[in-house]
């Protein structure tokens, strides 16, 4: 009996992050991810080094997140688009843009509804068999006000 579409997809997934994340090893030099996995997303600074991330949005479901030390040496390497790392946000007016940003990455698209009077950042993600969407809502001065997960629409549109 033949494997249904979306476990394939979902296995096919989760085996290019474990092989993505595991190419990449504490102790190894900034120019040594380069080289695996060029150009980061995204550079941040951290206090303790810096942060490369390396996101697949706006249609993938994957950022990785690959720490430095001063010396600029891998310290950890982590996939973050899941629902452990999404419940580290605050709504409690303590996390701002920046600070989602910083840990996430830049997000799938930036926008807005009529009941919200901020914008809305959205991440894809896999949660378990589930293409999902993880809604960042900010108040004008980019704080963190809300923030919840939701199915994506997109896998049950009809590709035919």
């Amino acid at each position: 009996m033949p494997m249904p579409k979306i476990l394939c997809t979902a296995i096919a997934a989760l085996a290019l992050v474990a092989c993505a994340t595991g190419s990449i090893q504490p102790g190894m030099t900034r120019a040594d991810v380069a080289a695996r996995w060029g150009q980061p997303t995204r550079v941040v600074p951290l206090p303790t080094g810096e942060r490369l991330q390396y996101s697949y949005q706006p249609w993938g479901q994957q950022a990785v997140m690959v720490d430095l030390d001063t010396a600029g040496r891998v310290t950890q390497v982590r996939q973050v688009l899941d629902e452990a790392e999404f419940a580290r946000i605050s709504t409690k007016g303590d996390w701002t843009r920046a600070d989602v940003e910083r840990e996430f990455g830049p997000p799938a698209s930036v926008g807005s509804v009529a009941s919200w009077d901020g914008p809305i950042l959205t991440y894809r993600w896999r949660g378990g068999m589930i293409d999902q969407l993880y809604w960042v809502y900010l108040d004008r001065a980019g704080v963190v006000r809300r923030a919840h997960a939701g199915m994506d629409p997109r896998q049950f549109w009809d590709s035919r």
